[in-house]
């Protein structure tokens, strides 16, 4: 694929995936996951685990949130690319701005993961965190995109996942020693405790620390593989489905073979970890893609729409706006008198019903703030 192609039409369904995306990120994962154990219905308590982390090893959907928002930032970058290019902007000019992006979402992660940031005293900062790791993914994959073609990029993902399998199973930890997969003794956790300054999350090792930078990189890669099937106009938009369909498969199917050997855990960004939920984002593009840019069913994707034209907005105001206080001070008095239990999911209801009509507003103004 050509970087200089010019990109096709926006794609609505990229925005709606966005959309979906932050919605579980903002509220929506929280709203169901409180429904566990209220409404005696097996399914509704199976569904409302889908949105708890495992312990360590395993699988829910609820891991798989911020895997697709590195994926669809992946495949938002060659539209971007592309139209700078268009604009006559030079590849130095856009790796400066990718560069100036990555240092603002680096500050921005330090903010939003140690407020008040306790600026005396730096060993209880935490440095990493999931803005910091898309600024870095952004700005490595905007420099291989410009320098690379499909099959490089997946060479690229493959020897990065492959060279993350052997280190984590033949590189030996002191006191632990090789291929061990623990909470105590995997490589990551000595990485982090030997060279990342500052707070770990986990104490023992940062989940978004130093060398899971590696394989989650990859899941940006994979973004812009979706995005070269969109830009590619000498396929029919039947073939682009196809195309997206089988790589989702694909993907899919090595990620729970390798899972047989090297464990599915989204703490460790697991190279099969990185192929699930690579697979299970092609599939999702290519259901939105279908449904909205082939089918046209669009109508129903404003809700979404609205939410993912101002990702990082809802992302850092959730951390400073308490909208579950503010949903009490509005609503209780609706839901005072109903069973206590079910207080919280309304209160959750009434956030996120506050969170929309607040990014509605910012939409009508056309007021969308982007890095």
């Amino acid at each position: 694929m050509n970087p200089t192609q010019l990109p096709p039409s926006r794609l609505r369904s990229i925005d709606t995936l966005r959309g979906f995306d932050m919605l579980m990120i903002s509220g929506a994962g929280s709203f169901i996951y409180l429904l566990h154990g209220k409404t005696n219905l097996a399914w509704v308590d199976g569904l409302a685990l889908q949105f708890e982390h495992p312990a360590w090893n395993g699988f829910t959907f609820y891991d798989f949130i911020f895997p697709l928002f590195l994926f669809i930032a992946g495949l938002s970058i060659p539209f971007s690319l592309a139209k700078g290019l268009g604009q006559g902007l030079s590849k130095s000019a856009l790796y400066r701005k990718a560069f100036v992006r990555m240092l603002i979402l680096i500050g921005l992660g330090i903010l939003d993961k140690n407020a008040p940031v306790p600026f005396l005293d730096w060993s209880q900062i935490r440095f990493v965190g999931v803005l910091q790791r898309i600024g870095f993914a952004g700005f490595v994959v905007t420099i291989l995109y410009l320098n690379s073609t499909t099959r490089s990029r997946i060479l690229w993902v493959a020897g990065i996942l492959l060279f993350y399998y052997a280190a984590m199973y033949l590189v030996p930890v002191p006191g632990y020693g090789a291929g061990d997969l623990s909470f105590e003794g995997n490589l990551n956790g000595w990485i982090d405790r030997t060279f990342l300054p500052g707070r770990l999350l986990q104490k023992t090792y940062d989940e978004n620390g130093i060398f899971t930078q590696f394989p989650a990189l990859c899941l940006t890669i994979l973004g812009t593989l979706a995005a070269d099937t969109f830009r590619d106009e000498s396929l029919s938009d039947r073939i682009k489905f196809r195309n997206l369909i089988l790589s989702g498969a694909g993907c899919l199917g090595i990620g729970l073979l390798w899972g047989l050997h090297f464990p599915i855990n989204k703490h460790l960004w697991s190279s099969s970890f990185i192929m699930l939920t690579g697979g299970m984002a092609f599939l999702s593009i290519a259901v939105f893609y279908w449904i909205i840019d082939i089918l046209k069913y669009q109508k129903w994707t404003f809700f979404f729409v609205v939410i993912g034209m101002n990702s990082l907005t809802i992302y850092m105001t959730y951390r400073f706006i308490d909208f579950g206080y503010t949903s009490r001070l509005l609503f209780e008095g609706f839901y005072v008198n109903s069973p206590e239990k079910w207080h919280p999911v309304f209160e959750s209801i009434g956030a996120l019903v506050i969170v929309w009509v607040f990014l509605y507003t910012l939409y009508r103004l056309k007021i969308f703030f982007k890095v």
